[in-house]
């Protein structure tokens, strides 16, 4: 029973992190391309709000899930496989952090754009253009781990 909950709590978590991830992306995309700030801060505001929400609370539990399962289950943390998937959710991480910055202050400056009635600043697209190219390296990380978790390959290190 423990290792069915222990499970289902992490394939949750796993897809909260991509769902999540895909879906701010997909929104924040949107509302950039409209142009208006006044869209690009609403959307905005509910994007840092759905980080802080769902993609930071699984970023805390998936390793706690992760680690229990695996002793429970008996897999050394030294396999090969798991080591990788660390590495991943360590560079996931390091992606993932600025760009919730990011977000904020791209919130801001459009909040300052629409309030103002001026154009987004040259600013906002340079974090914009930042923020876009950060989501590859994390999204590809987290796809990387979700094969890694299926997968289980023999890695040696």
């Amino acid at each position: 029973m423990l290792y069915l909950l222990l499970k289902f709590l992490h394939l949750i978590g796993a897809s909260v992190l991509l769902g999540t991830g895909a879906g701010i992306a997909f929104f924040m995309l949107l509302a950039h391309r409209t142009g208006r700030a006044a869209t690009i801060a609403a959307i905005a505001r509910i994007v840092v709000v759905a980080d802080f929400l769902f993609t930071a609370t699984a970023v805390v539990l998936q390793p706690v899930t992760g680690i229990a399962l695996a002793w429970h289950v008996g897999y050394s943390l030294r396999e090969g496989w798991i080591l990788l998937s660390l590495l991943l959710y360590a560079i996931t991480g390091a992606f993932w952090l600025p760009v919730v910055w990011m977000q904020m202050e791209m919130r801001r400056l459009a909040e300052v754009a629409s309030k103002s009635e001026q154009p987004l600043p040259k600013r906002y697209y340079r974090l914009f253009r930042l923020w876009f190219a950060f989501g590859f390296p994390a999204f590809g990380a987290v796809l990387a781990i979700f094969w890694l978790m299926i997968a289980r390959p023999a890695i040696e290190w």
